[in-house]
């Protein structure tokens, strides 16, 4: 027969527990366990989670009830502004404009007289006849 046809069952328990009591056995045993919990939550840096005996117990009956914390979030507030207080400097009065454009660049074709292969298609530019003379003598290899 299953559970839910039982009349008169429920799965609220509303008793109240029962204080058990602890022999001196078990309590010298709860104090050793507590010491060696204690000293690994200093190990790990967690000093706040130390317990004493009677809190140490109940964790281990499943009755602990974890510390509240009192610290309420508090926002950051800055004491100094991020920004340097200092006066407006104006800009300088410049006239003609800060970028004025400029003159294009043009070639008049009097510097070039032409162009020559020197060594594996290196074109080299030739501007007067020493030079045009000089690149036709050259060593070739």
């Amino acid at each position: 027969m299953t559970m839910h046809l039982v009349r008169g069952m429920s799965t609220v328990n509303t008793n109240k527990r029962k204080k058990r009591k602890l022999t001196l056995q078990q309590i010298s045993k709860y104090e050793t366990d507590m010491r060696a919990y204690n000293k690994r939550m200093r190990q790990i840096h967690c000093h706040d989670l130390q317990m004493n005996i009677e809190e140490y117990i109940a964790y281990c009956h499943g009755e602990h009830k974890p510390r509240v914390s009192k610290d309420d979030f508090k926002p950051l507030q800055q004491e100094t502004g991020y920004r340097r207080e200092t006066p407006q400097i104006p800009s300088k009065e410049s006239i003609g404009g800060v970028a004025t454009k400029k003159a294009p660049q043009e070639y008049t074709g009097n510097y070039i007289k032409g162009i020559a292969c020197m060594h594996k298609s290196n074109l080299v530019p030739i501007t007067d006849k020493k030079q045009a003379i000089e690149v036709s003598q050259m060593r070739r290899n």
